[in-house]
């Protein structure tokens, strides 16, 4: 009869999958055309055949465009800084629309622990944040960078700060790599990690988060299998992003064991069952061969009894077997929310009951920048849900 109810759902949530997918899709259209009329071509996030191109259409030789890509890849800020180019070519590039797509630091904080959280200022006025996290793993030197895809974000979960601020836009390709080398010239240091956990869902800008990705692996040499990007769950997403082959590791939020709770916590995953979700997630898996990781965030009273942690277990069981990973991540508690974190007790014994339940790989997430307005969309909530007045206009 379970099974029977579960062929339902799948087949009602499939219905309902369609028809949402085609509005985002619609949605994600009209937004990037909003953008693409407001912006100057950027030249972060072109290849260098792409960079070739633009060249020879201005009347230069190939080898040009390399040249330009070398600057990018470096982090130049300006055109006006490519130096090795004549001063008459710098101008075309300028009065032909071109730019190169950097930001500039709005503000910034810093916790003890060394993480650093930038709020980026936009070509619109807009502001996006980006964190930069260092680590010190068995003497090695690792800088973990955390990159939002989109200006605010729409899926609303109770739980998030940026969910609070609204939704403005989408993100470019270069505003996305952008904040990469922002954090790499701020630690002076080489980008090992980066994680698509910012602000915004990344599957709703999804071919601005896979070309950005591309860009990272091959460009900045940050290995696939270093990236991570995460989501809440998109109508038909996760099976388009397992159409790339990407070796890069999926992270999904459920935060709940069945649909109902999850509904209350994510009130978009009405449109998305949980067994639609972790159906599409084993297909992923089978087609890259890379694993899922499953994030479900702990709130105290809500969704952290270890009753649920064994729903829990049962339900990834049924679908992965031994070979799900779950990551714990205690509440970060933001701005105009009654939910609380939950005690380290109380995080250890969900832990040990879904240990217990036969998911071998249960990891808690380590708070890290809880000084610094570090919940996901704070500190861009303390300056704006609109264009900063008075912005300044001239970023890169």
């Amino acid at each position: 009869r379970r099974d029977a109810n579960y062929a339902k759902h799948g087949s009602t949530a499939a219905n309902t999958v369609r028809a949402q997918s085609q509005s985002q899709s619609q949605s994600q259209s009209q937004s990037q055309s909003r953008v693409n009329l407001n912006m100057s071509t950027s030249l972060l996030g072109c290849s260098v055949a792409e960079l070739e191109r633009a060249v020879v259409d201005l009347g230069e030789k190939p080898y040009r465009g390399k040249q330009i890509h070398q600057h990018l890849v470096r982090g130049v800020g300006d055109i006006d800084h490519m130096t090795n180019l004549s001063v008459e070519f710098r101008e075309r590039l300028k009065q032909s629309g071109y730019q190169v797509g950097r930001s500039k630091i709005h503000s910034q904080s810093e916790s003890p622990d060394g993480t650093k959280k930038l709020l980026l200022q936009l070509h619109d006025g807009l502001v996006v944040e980006t964190v930069g996290i260092p680590l010190d793993d068995f003497d090695k030197q690792r800088l973990t960078v955390c990159v939002s895809s989109q200006v605010g974000c729409a899926m609303k979960c109770s739980f998030c700060a940026t969910g609070k601020g609204g939704f403005s836009r989408n993100l470019s390709v270069s505003e996305i790599i952008d904040q990469v080398l922002h954090v790499r010239e701020q630690f002076s240091q080489r980008v090992s990690n980066v994680v698509y956990m910012g602000m915004g869902e990344p599957m709703m800008n999804l071919s601005a988060v896979v070309a950005s990705l591309q860009f990272l692996n091959k460009e900045l040499e940050i290995g696939q299998r270093h990236i991570t990007v995460s989501t809440v769950g998109v109508p038909n997403t996760i099976r388009r992003l397992a159409e790339h082959k990407l070796q890069s590791i999926l992270a999904v939020s459920l935060h709940a064991p069945f649909q109902s709770l999850r509904e209350q916590i994510v009130p978009t995953a009405k449109v998305y069952d949980i067994h639609a979700i972790l159906e599409d997630c084993r297909y992923y898996f089978e087609a890259t061969g890379r694993r899922v990781s499953f994030e479900y965030i702990l709130i105290s009273g809500i969704n952290d009894s270890d009753d649920l942690a064994r729903d829990l277990a049962k339900l990834l069981m049924r679908y992965y077997g031994r070979a799900s990973h779950v990551n714990l991540i205690p509440f970060n508690s933001i701005d105009d929310s009654d939910f609380q974190r939950p005690s380290r007790n109380r995080v250890m014994s969900f832990q040990k009951a879904l240990r217990a339940g036969g998911v071998r790989q249960v990891s808690i997430r380590k708070t890290r920048g809880s000084e610094s307005a570090a919940a996901c969309g704070q500190l861009r909530n303390q300056y704006q849900k609109g264009p900063l007045d008075g912005f300044n206009a001239s970023a890169g």
